[in-house]
C-alpha cells in the first residue's frame, strides 16, 4: 500500500448491499426498526451484527483496494471460518476463552495489490485440531477496506448530494419519504419498474447511499460504460424478523474507485418485477 496517497478506509456494515450473503436464512440478526434495538450498543458496529452456526454458511465482498479487515467478534462459543481472497484459502478461528466486549479484528491483510479483488468468508465450525474448543458459531460485524483517493500531497473534499439535489435525474415514477434517521431527512423511493435515477460527477471515488427493507429486491448500477451491477436490497433480517425488519441508517449500497480526472455518468436502476419491489436512495457522495 502507498502509505503517501490520500488513502480512505471504506466500511460496509453487515447490512451494507455490497455485502453478498449466499442464503440469508442461515443467518440470524437483530431487528434495527424494533422499538427495543440499541443502535448505540458498544458491542457491535451501529448495533447490528450477522451471526450463524450454519456450517457452510457465506458472505462475499468484491472489493478495489491494497488493504482488507474483517471485524467480528471471538469467544467460547465461536469456531473457525475459511477465508477465500481471490486465489488463496486460509482457515481462521475465532475461539477465545472469554466474549469479546466491541467489534474485534478477525483478520487483516495490507499488502495486496491495488487491483479488484473477491473476498469470501465461510463458517466451517469448530476445529479442534486448531484449538476450538467451544461451538460452531461465526458472528460477522463488518469488513473495511483501503482505497487509494488521491496521489500523495492532494486534497480531497467530500461532496454529498441529497436525492433532491438537481443535479440527480429521475426517470419513472418516484415518491418521497422523511425521517430524521435518514441522511438529509429525506429519501426518494420507487416501486415502479426500471425506474431510473442518474447524475453526473467529477471526482475520484463515489458511493451511494439508502435504505434496506424485506420489500427491495434487484438494483443495478452503471458507471460509466462498464458492465452494470446488480445488488439485491432484501433486508438483511433473517429468522421472525424476515417480513418487518427494516435498516434506516443509511447503508452502503454501492462503491466506485479509482476513477480518473473526467467526467463520470451513474445510473441506478430499480428491477420491480412481478413484485413490485422497492428501491430508495437516500444520498450519493464523490471525492
Amino acid at each position: 500500500m502507498d502509505s503517501t496517497a490520500v488513502n480512505v478506509n471504506i466500511t460496509a456494515d453487515d447490512f451494507d448491499t455490497v455485502l453478498v450473503y449466499d442464503d440469508q436464512a442461515q443467518w440470524t440478526t437483530p431487528d434495527p426498526s424494533s422499538r427495543d434495538f440499541d443502535g448505540n450498543d458498544p458491542a457491535y458496529l451501529r448495533g447490528t451484527y450477522h451471526l450463524t452456526e450454519t456450517k457452510g454458511a457465506a458472505v462475499r465482498l468484491n472489493f478495489t483496494g491494497p488493504a482488507l479487515y474483517v471485524y467480528g467478534h471471538k469467544g467460547p462459543r465461536f469456531g473457525s471460518f475459511r477465508i477465500g481472497l481471490d486465489t488463496t484459502t486460509i482457515e481462521v478461528s475465532a475461539y477465545a476463552a472469554s466474549e469479546s466486549t466491541s467489534p474485534t479484528l478477525l483478520y487483516s491483510a495490507s499488502n495486496l495489490t491495488y487491483a479488484r479483488h473477491s473476498l469470501a468468508l465461510t463458517n466451517i465450525g469448530a476445529v479442534s485440531s486448531v484449538g476450538d474448543a467451544g461451538g460452531d458459531a461465526f458472528l460477522l460485524d463488518f469488513i473495511q477496506w483501503t482505497i487509494q483517493a488521491a496521489p500523495a500531497g492532494a486534497t480531497i473534499q467530500n461532496v454529498t448530494y441529497q436525492e433532491d439535489n438537481p443535479a440527480l435525474s429521475y426517470t419513472g415514477e418516484w415518491g418521497h419519504n422523511t425521517s430524521p434517521v435518514f441522511s438529509g431527512g429525506g429519501t426518494t423511493y420507487t416501486n415502479a419498474d426500471r425506474a431510473s435515477a442518474s447524475m453526473r460527477f467529477n471526482g475520484s471515488a463515489i458511493y451511494v447511499l439508502g435504505d434496506i427493507k424485506n420489500d427491495h429486491r434487484i438494483y443495478g448500477i452503471r458507471l460509466d460504460d462498464n458492465p452494470e451491477e446488480f445488488f439485491n436490497g432484501t433486508s438483511g433480517c433473517g429468522g421472525a424478523f424476515g417480513l418487518t425488519c427494516e435498516q434506516q441508517v443509511p447503508i452502503l449500497k454501492y462503491l466506485g474507485s479509482n476513477l480518473d480526472e473526467t467526467e463520470h455518468t451513474i445510473t441506478i436502476t430499480n428491477y420491480a418485477g412481478v413484485n413490485n419491489s422497492f428501491f430508495g436512495a437516500i444520498s450519493i457522495a464523490s471525492w
